[in-house]
């Protein structure tokens, strides 16, 4: 061999990094960025493009509900005095006891009407509340927060069982020099034991939901009773949080709790309850109408929840959101216990 052997040659390790293709670049100076909201999820964003193309455009729907209800009214309205007219016609006193008859049913028809109207004007305020009590966040300064807790205490005047709350907050209101924490104060105090009652509402309809919906042999009964239920549940939430849900006003709030249901959804997923049952962790233990039954359980305590958000006129932050845990402990133990005792 003509070549000599590379003698053996000792390299200082040091802390310098290893050059690069780019060794003649300067390196770069650390950039601190913040970090982005999250993104919507998908439903949220499906569900306010749809919210806003309706609000934009025109109200096809109203003005078919509208013009056809105007002309079934005009249609009885004539049949109405027709038949009177031929009552007249026959003997005297018919007529005139046809015609007090459509007196009282057009004066009970206002009345409803009326009764419609206030509530509607009355989930109005409760809305138009939460908005900007949740607009001022925490930026609200004192004038403006004692302005919106005197607006929550105006809600509730009349309600004996928040008598003792709402003393409470007058005692310590004169205390509180800053506008959040006034604002904190009156959501533990008037919406405490609000909110203790709309759970306990919320956890009674699921147990019955799950309860009734695995025994019951028809899955028609089993719909027809989840859809009453629901139904029940959101009037009593809204009665709960000073709402006056009537007849029209039902499906009004009741489409506002679903659209809400459905915005949500996604983001309840990580609720570790809900990552439990439908993992089949929990239902693969129970039989399967048990398991039947805390599934339709746990939509309606969806459903309640959701009902809560839209129902309650303060946004949570001095106190924590209820969760699907915390109405449905009860019902799984149950449900445990039951399937037990079925086996043995």
């Amino acid at each position: 061999m003509t070549e000599n052997p590379r003698r053996p040659e000792a390299i200082p390790l040091d802390d310098e990094p290893h050059p690069t293709a780019q060794e003649g670049r300067a390196p770069r100076k650390p950039v601190v960025l913040d970090a982005p909201p999250p993104p919507l999820p998908a439903t949220v964003a499906i569900v306010e493009k749809l919210a806003d193309r309706n609000r934009r455009g025109i109200p096809w729907g109203r003005l078919l509900a509208g013009s056809l209800g105007a002309l079934f009214t005009m249609a009885l309205s004539v049949w109405i005095w027709s038949f009177i007219d031929s009552l007249f016609a026959r003997y005297d006193w018919l007529g005139w006891t046809a015609l007090g008859l459509s007196a009282l049913a057009v004066l009970a028809v206002l009345a409803i009407v009326l009764r419609e109207v206030r509530a509607v004007m009355r989930l109005g305020e409760i809305t138009t509340l939460r908005n900007k009590i949740a607009d001022a966040g925490a930026a609200v300064s004192l004038k403006d927060a004692r302005n919106l807790v005197h607006e929550v205490e105006g809600l509730y005047s009349g309600r004996t069982d928040l008598a003792a709350a709402t003393a409470e907050l007058g005692r310590h209101r004169g205390e509180i020099m800053d506008g959040v924490d006034l604002v904190r104060l009156a959501e533990r105090d008037l919406m405490g034991p609000l909110d203790l009652r709309a759970k306990e509402i919320v956890s009674a309809a699921a147990g019955r939901v799950s309860v009734v919906t695995a025994v019951s042999p028809r899955a028609l009964v089993d719909v027809g009773y989840v859809l009453w239920e629901n139904a029940r549940l959101i009037s009593r939430i809204a009665a709960v949080y000073g709402g006056r849900p009537g007849r029209l006003n039902f499906f009004r709030l009741a489409r506002r709790t679903i659209t809400h249901l459905a915005v949500t959804s996604s983001i309840a997923l990580g609720d570790s309850l809900l990552q439990q049952v439908l993992g089949h962790g929990l239902t693969a233990k129970l039989s399967a109408r048990l398991g039947e039954g805390v599934i339709n359980g746990l939509l309606t305590a969806r459903v309640g929840l959701a009902a809560i958000d839209v129902c309650r006129p303060m946004p949570f932050s001095a106190l924590p959101a209820p969760s699907v845990s915390q109405v449905m402990g009860g019902v799984l133990s149950s449900a445990r216990s039951a399937d037990r005792d079925g086996e043995t």
